[in-house]
């Protein structure tokens, strides 16, 4: 989720672009993904590329690409939206790209960024979602079966006021800065006249980008991705809520899909009724 609005905030839709890349890159397809951006950055009249967003100044990589698939954009993004698909609570007429089919068996990652202060996120610099009305979003998912494991992840100023008021089961969250703390830009282009990214993402995107479907790394080694010295900031988060030792959590069951397959040489017979299909 891109909450921030006008040229100024690209950075804002390349790190959630750039996040929606790599967890496709690993298997997750769009139709388990929700994706919204509050601004078309790749469609701006300042954008001296059209059709493209770039996330590192060596202008390599458009994370726009040719198939990315946005669902809720521009004033689509707002607090209520946001807070339905979480919950469910959509009109009927909803079409499914734009829900969360997600059950008691679902690991789902909640990827956030925008400017927020202490206790809030701001969505379009017109209204606001605070750490409460989040938690409690969290909690009707949990009594309403909709998660089996979450992941939370903003990147923002104060990111971790947003995590402080969870309560609900199998939460693990993380934050780019402390409270009193401001979340902070990196790679400048004086050519677009903006920074294409947040630091906290850039360096979580680093990180991503050596992992691979098989991957066996954990959750504790992405706490470790982005210290003050790289940040400036103090990156956080909370794991008291999750049952698991995040040590036991790889990084795939949240960015990734992997399929178990189990291989046997035995012998299946197969039911009369599935045996006995004739070719027309």
């Amino acid at each position: 989720v891109c909450t921030s609005r006008f040229w100024f905030n690209y950075r804002h839709v390349a790190n959630t672009l750039s996040v929606y890349r790599s967890v496709k890159r690993l298997g997750i397809p769009d139709s388990h993904i929700v994706l919204m951006l509050a601004d078309d950055m790749a469609c701006n009249p300042r954008n001296p590329k059209p059709a493209t967003v770039f996330s590192h100044k060596n202008m390599e990589l458009n994370v726009y690409g040719d198939d990315v698939e946005v669902d809720y954009r521009s004033y689509e993004v707002t607090v209520e939206n946001f807070l339905r698909v979480l919950t469910g609570r959509i009109p009927p007429s909803t079409p499914r790209s734009k829900r969360l089919l997600s059950d008691d068996r679902s690991n789902i990652l909640i990827y956030m960024t925008g400017h927020g202060g202490n206790g809030f996120l701001k969505f379009q610099d017109s209204e606001e979602i605070t750490n409460v009305e989040l938690a409690d979003a969290f909690e009707q998912m949990w009594q309403k079966r909709r998660y089996n494991e979450l992941l939370f992840i903003i990147d923002t100023c104060q990111g971790a006021s947003m995590y402080e008021r969870f309560y609900s089961p199998n939460i693990m969250a993380l934050a780019s800065s402390q409270v009193g703390e401001d979340s902070l830009s990196h790679q400048p282009d004086l050519g677009i006249g903006v920074h294409l990214m947040d630091r906290y993402t850039f360096y979580v995107l680093e990180f991503l980008e050596e992992i691979h479907p098989a991957s066996q790394t954990n959750m504790n080694d992405l706490f470790q991705v982005c210290p003050k010295s790289l940040c400036v900031s103090t990156p956080g988060h909370r794991t008291d809520l999750f049952q698991r030792d995040p040590q036991n959590v790889l990084i795939t069951d949240f960015f990734g899909s992997v399929r178990k397959v189990e291989i046997t040489t035995e012998t299946i017979s197969l039911d009369s009724d599935l045996a006995g299909f004739e070719s027309k």
